[in-house]
C-alpha cells in the first residue's frame, strides 16, 4: 500500500524536498533529497505539523537516511505531513490532490510500506476478477513495496555500468506452490507488473521452480536474458531509457518492442502510471 512519502521541509532557511524510498528501520527511512547540496549530516529538517527528522549517512547515489524524531509512529507522521509521492510526469503537471489517495492505490493494496503503486494493478477491479475467473483464469497475490527508484532513468552508456535500484517483496510459500502448479499443469503464470515480475525471476531458482522469497531485489533484466518464471506481461507503457523498457525489451525483443510503442504513440494511447496497459505474450521456441 502506497505511504504520503512526499514531503516538503525546511533547513533553517533552506526547503528542503524528501521522498522516502526504503523502510531502513522503526524510525528510519532512506530519501532522495533536493536541494540535497544545502543538506549536511545531523541536520534537522523541519516537515511542518510537528514532524522533524535528522539527516544521517550520506549514500553514494546522493541519498540520505532520515532518523525521524519523538514516539510516534512514522506512518502517522507521514499521515499528518506527508503528500502521495506522484511519478514525476505527473507530479510537473499538478500537484497531488485527495483523490490520488484512492487513485494511486490498487484493488490489493494491504501491507503499508511503498512509494509508488505497482501501476498494472490499477486496472483491476472485483468486476474483472469475477469475470477472469468465470473464464478459469486464477490469481495469485504477493507483497510489493515498490520504491521510488523506479522512475530513474538509465544515465550510464553502458547499462552494465548501471546501479539497478532495490525493491521489497514477498512471495510466501503457499502462493508459490500454486504458481508452479499452474506451469507443472501446462499454464500460464503471467506477471502483472514489472516489479511482479523481478520478484518472480528473483524467487525462480535455475531449474524454473518458483521458491518462497522475502527480501529486497536489485535484479537488472535487459535483453539476452532467459526468464525462468514467468510466461508473459501485463504492464502499462515506460518511460525511454528506463530500465522498464529494457525489461520489456528482454521479454519481447527491442525491434519489436519498438514497433508496438509506434503504433501506441500514433493511435494516441496514454502512457506511465495512469495510462494504458499492454499484455505482451512471447513466442516460444
Amino acid at each position: 500500500r502506497v505511504i504520503p512519502a512526499q514531503l516538503e521541509g525546511r533547513r533553517g532557511d533552506s526547503k528542503i524536498g524528501a521522498t522516502l524510498h526504503k523502510r531502513e528501520g522503526p524510525r528510519r527511512w532512506r530519501a532522495f533529497i533536493r536541494n540535497a547540496r544545502r543538506l549536511k549530516q545531523d541536520d534537522a529538517i523541519d516537515f511542518g505539523a510537528g514532524v522533524v527528522a535528522i539527516a544521517r549517512d550520506r549514500g553514494e547515489d546522493g541519498s540520505f537516511a532520515l532518523d525521524f524524531e519523538g514516539d510516534e509512529p512514522v506512518e502517522l507522521l507521514l499521515e499528518r505531513a506527508g503528500r502521495m509521492p506522484l511519478p514525476p510526469y505527473i507530479a510537473a503537471r499538478r500537484p497531488a490532490d485527495a483523490q490520488d489517495q484512492d487513485d494511486y492505490q490498487t484493488m490489493f493494496a494491504a501491507e503499508k510500506g511503498a512509494v509508488a503503486a505497482p501501476t498494472a494493478a490499477l486496472h483491476f477491479t472485483s468486476d474483472l476478477l469475477a469475470r477472469l475467473g468465470a473464464a478459469g483464469i486464477d490469481h495469485a497475490t504477493l507483497t510489493l513495496h515498490v520504491g521510488a527508484g523506479t522512475f530513474l532513468p538509465v544515465k550510464a552508456d553502458d547499462t552494465t555500468e548501471h546501479k539497478m535500484h532495490a525493491e521489497w517483496g514477498r512471495i510466501d510459500a503457499a502462493t508459490a506452490d500454486r504458481l508452479n502448479a499452474v506451469r507443472a499443469n501446462g499454464g500460464r503464470v503471467i506477471a502483472v507488473g514489472t516489479t511482479s515480475l523481478r520478484l518472480i525471476e528473483s524467487a525462480t531458482d535455475d531449474t524454473d521452480v518458483i521458491r518462497p522469497f522475502e527480501g529486497d531485489t536489485s535484479i537488472f533484466i535487459t535483453p539476452g536474458y532467459r526468464f525462468r518464471g514467468i510466461d508473459g506481461l501485463m504492464t502499462n507503457f515506460h518511460l525511454p531509457r528506463s530500465t522498464l523498457f529494457m525489461l520489456v525489451s528482454a521479454l519481447m525483443g527491442t525491434g519489436r518492442m519498438q514497433g508496438a510503442y509506434d503504433h501506441a504513440i500514433r493511435d494516441g494511447y496514454r502512457f506511465y502510471s495512469y495510462g494504458d496497459a499492454s499484455l505482451l505474450l512471447p513466442s516460444k521456441g
